[in-house]
């Protein structure tokens, strides 16, 4: 059931979401000290792809840093990929068939906006492997 979702998925909205995350990890790599934000996102945006039987978790070991970071993602990128996800959540929404894909990409907003400190790990797995 769940690649029947991300197949659907993927045609709906995930192939343009990865790409804008995809441009903003280029966009944020230019710069040495935008790589760690690069890599971010890249990373959810491998997540926002293929989204069904994955969710995230809250790093217990992250500390300052990743909370200053934060701040300068969602300055940076977090708030126009928050709004990509809005967009297409409300479009979907729209249509009948597209309301568990809209609410999907509802769910995505808080990561869109503050991705440091999380890890994305498999649904079967909802805990970290370190704790």
């Amino acid at each position: 059931m769940k690649t029947i979702l991300n197949v659907i998925w993927l045609v709906l909205s995930g192939f343009w979401l990865f790409l804008a995350y995809l441009a903003a990890g280029v966009l944020l790599c230019i710069t040495i000290i935008g790589i760690p934000f690069g890599i971010a996102s890249f990373r959810i945006g491998a997540y926002a792809l293929w989204p069904f039987g994955r969710t995230t978790t809250e790093r217990r070991d992250a500390g300052a840093p990743s909370c200053i970071g934060n701040v300068l993602w969602l300055v940076l990128a977090g708030w126009w990929l928050a709004m990509a996800h809005v967009v297409t959540g409300v479009l979907l929404c729209v249509t009948i068939i597209g309301i568990p894909f809209g609410i999907a990409n509802f769910k995505l907003i808080p990561v869109s906006l503050l991705p440091l400190g999380r890890e994305i790990v498999p649904t079967d797995e909802p805990f970290s492997s370190r704790w």
